[in-house]
Protein backbone atom coordinates (compact mmCIF):
# COMPACT_ATOMS: atom_id res chain seq x y z
CA UNK A 1 0.00 0.00 0.00
CA UNK A 2 1.14 3.50 -0.66
CA UNK A 3 0.61 6.51 1.53
CA UNK A 4 -1.43 9.37 0.18
CA UNK A 5 -0.26 12.92 0.52
CA UNK A 6 -2.25 15.08 2.94
CA UNK A 7 -5.07 16.86 1.16
CA UNK A 8 -4.84 14.57 -1.85
CA UNK A 9 -8.23 12.97 -1.46
CA UNK A 10 -10.28 15.42 0.52
CA UNK A 11 -13.92 14.45 0.88
CA UNK A 12 -16.46 16.18 -1.32
CA UNK A 13 -18.27 19.06 0.43
CA UNK A 14 -21.62 17.61 -0.68
CA UNK A 15 -22.94 14.22 0.28
CA UNK A 16 -23.40 11.76 -2.57
CA UNK A 17 -26.91 10.57 -3.28
CA UNK A 18 -28.38 8.09 -0.85
CA UNK A 19 -28.84 4.58 -2.18
CA UNK A 20 -32.60 5.05 -2.60
CA UNK A 21 -32.19 8.36 -4.43
CA UNK A 22 -29.55 6.89 -6.70
CA UNK A 23 -31.81 3.93 -7.53
CA UNK A 24 -34.71 6.24 -8.39
CA UNK A 25 -32.56 8.50 -10.57
CA UNK A 26 -30.96 5.50 -12.28
CA UNK A 27 -34.41 4.18 -13.19
CA UNK A 28 -35.30 7.55 -14.74
CA UNK A 29 -32.08 7.83 -16.71
CA UNK A 30 -32.34 4.19 -17.80
CA UNK A 31 -35.85 4.84 -19.12
CA UNK A 32 -34.53 7.75 -21.16
CA UNK A 33 -31.62 5.63 -22.44
CA UNK A 34 -33.81 4.27 -25.21
CA UNK A 35 -34.14 6.57 -28.26
CA UNK A 36 -37.89 5.92 -28.63
CA UNK A 37 -38.59 6.74 -24.98
CA UNK A 38 -36.36 9.79 -25.13
CA UNK A 39 -38.29 11.06 -28.15
CA UNK A 40 -41.63 10.26 -26.51
CA UNK A 41 -40.64 12.10 -23.35
CA UNK A 42 -39.41 15.07 -25.36
CA UNK A 43 -42.65 15.19 -27.35
CA UNK A 44 -44.73 15.05 -24.16
CA UNK A 45 -42.64 17.54 -22.17
CA UNK A 46 -42.47 20.10 -24.97
CA UNK A 47 -46.24 20.44 -25.42
CA UNK A 48 -47.36 23.98 -24.55
CA UNK A 49 -50.74 22.59 -23.45
CA UNK A 50 -48.90 20.42 -20.94
CA UNK A 51 -50.32 17.14 -22.20
CA UNK A 52 -50.66 15.06 -25.34
CA UNK A 53 -52.97 12.27 -26.46
CA UNK A 54 -51.43 8.92 -27.32
CA UNK A 55 -53.20 9.22 -30.68
CA UNK A 56 -50.88 12.15 -31.48
CA UNK A 57 -47.72 10.30 -30.42
CA UNK A 58 -48.15 7.03 -32.29
CA UNK A 59 -47.99 8.41 -35.87
CA UNK A 60 -44.56 9.94 -35.19
CA UNK A 61 -43.03 6.45 -35.02
CA UNK A 62 -42.81 3.47 -37.32
CA UNK A 63 -43.83 1.23 -34.44
CA UNK A 64 -47.06 -0.50 -33.53
CA UNK A 65 -49.45 1.03 -31.03
CA UNK A 66 -48.76 -1.74 -28.46
CA UNK A 67 -45.02 -1.03 -28.71
CA UNK A 68 -45.60 2.69 -28.13
CA UNK A 69 -47.85 1.84 -25.18
CA UNK A 70 -45.09 -0.35 -23.73
CA UNK A 71 -42.57 2.50 -23.96
CA UNK A 72 -45.06 4.90 -22.36
CA UNK A 73 -45.65 2.39 -19.57
CA UNK A 74 -41.91 2.33 -18.84
CA UNK A 75 -41.84 6.14 -18.73
CA UNK A 76 -44.75 6.03 -16.25
CA UNK A 77 -43.04 3.38 -14.12
CA UNK A 78 -39.89 5.50 -14.01
CA UNK A 79 -41.96 8.43 -12.72
CA UNK A 80 -41.29 10.64 -15.74
CA UNK A 81 -44.88 10.99 -16.96
CA UNK A 82 -48.41 10.73 -15.63
CA UNK A 83 -51.38 9.55 -17.64
CA UNK A 84 -55.13 9.99 -17.57
CA UNK A 85 -57.69 7.95 -19.48
CA UNK A 86 -60.47 9.95 -21.13
CA UNK A 87 -62.87 7.67 -22.90
CA UNK A 88 -60.89 5.50 -25.27
CA UNK A 89 -57.80 7.75 -25.30
CA UNK A 90 -54.98 8.19 -22.81
CA UNK A 91 -53.39 11.60 -22.28
CA UNK A 92 -49.81 11.96 -21.04
CA UNK A 93 -48.08 14.82 -19.25
CA UNK A 94 -44.52 15.17 -18.00
CA UNK A 95 -43.94 15.31 -14.26
CA UNK A 96 -41.95 18.55 -13.84
CA UNK A 97 -40.74 17.65 -10.35
CA UNK A 98 -39.10 14.48 -11.70
CA UNK A 99 -37.41 16.27 -14.58
CA UNK A 100 -36.34 18.91 -12.07
CA UNK A 101 -34.67 16.29 -9.87
CA UNK A 102 -32.76 14.92 -12.85
CA UNK A 103 -31.70 18.40 -13.93
CA UNK A 104 -30.61 19.29 -10.39
CA UNK A 105 -28.45 16.19 -10.15
CA UNK A 106 -26.80 16.87 -13.51
CA UNK A 107 -26.29 20.53 -12.58
CA UNK A 108 -24.61 19.58 -9.31
CA UNK A 109 -22.24 17.23 -11.15
CA UNK A 110 -21.43 19.95 -13.68
CA UNK A 111 -20.86 22.49 -10.88
CA UNK A 112 -18.51 20.09 -9.09
CA UNK A 113 -16.55 19.55 -12.32
CA UNK A 114 -16.23 23.30 -12.86
CA UNK A 115 -15.06 23.79 -9.26
CA UNK A 116 -12.41 21.08 -9.64
CA UNK A 117 -11.19 22.57 -12.94
CA UNK A 118 -10.60 25.99 -11.37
Amino acid sequence: MSKQEPGCCEPSPEEPHAVEQAAELALMFKALGDPVRLRLFSMIASRPEGEVCVCELTPAFELSQPTISHHLKLLRQAGLVDSERRGTWVYYRARPETAGRMAAMLSSVAAERRAVAV
